[in-house]
């Protein structure tokens, strides 16, 4: 198994020398991004961004009003995001987690002095919040230094031979935060170029191996 400090330094290179540096997470407050974060699961971010455009322009993009407003209205504001009864209701529950901890405040100052250990505790224990989102919210909106790993961070990974096929969330984890600077910008960075490379290239079907900027770093992958 690879599992060298240097060869993800150089995976993250070559990626951002292919794709260029991915300035996640585009959102115009801390509070947007958390929002994101919840709408993003099981979709995809085009459907995310048109229920963001809708609840800016009703006015809902506070932790208050999101907190405040009629469970029915709001379903229909987040309605192209999919699964919009199960995501009103864990949005309303983290907006109103927000505002106990941080009032109306879009950029959640109040958080910045907990342990982020605690805020993910927090996070976990809100019915409908996995790892995967709390972990995006940590990184992308508290700005804390923690790795988020998702579908295509274990398939780019494991076709490369840097986990094995039975690791879990936490050990992939582990793994990329054992190997990597403890910078939120790279931790950001990197997890945002191989959403990318899984996107454009290591697909879980006809992946385009002989195209893949990983190559000259890891040569071909190991496809099952």
């Amino acid at each position: 198994m690879i599992n060298d400090y240097g060869i993800h330094m150089q995976i993250y290179k070559a990626l951002r020398a292919r794709f260029g540096h991915r300035r996640w997470w585009p959102a115009e407050t801390p509070f947007e991004v958390l929002t994101g974060a919840v709408l993003t699961q099981n979709t995809s971010w085009n459907n995310v961004e048109t229920a963001i455009s809708g609840l800016r322009r009703a006015g809902c993009m506070t932790p208050a009003a999101m907190a405040a407003m009629p469970q029915g209205e709001f379903q229909e504001l987040i309605r192209p995001a999919g699964y919009y009864r199960q995501k009103a209701a864990r949005l309303k529950r983290i907006a109103g987690w927000v505002e106990a901890k941080c009032g109306d405040d879009v950029d959640m100052c109040a958080l910045a002095a907990v342990d982020t250990g605690v805020l993910r505790e927090d996070l976990l224990g809100l019915k409908g919040i996995g790892p995967e989102t709390a972990d995006s919210i940590l990184l992308y909106a508290l700005k804390r230094p923690v790795f988020v790993v998702d579908a295509y961070t274990a398939r780019v990974l494991g076709r490369h031979g840097l986990i094995s096929p039975q690791s879990g969330y936490h050990e992939i984890q582990a793994e990329c935060e054992a190997n990597l600077p403890h910078d939120v910008d790279i931790f950001s960075d990197y997890h945002a170029q191989l959403v990318e490379l899984g996107k454009r290239y290591c697909k879980r079907t006809e992946p385009r191996c002989n195209d893949c900027p990983l190559q000259p770093v890891l040569g071909t992958a190991e496809i099952d």
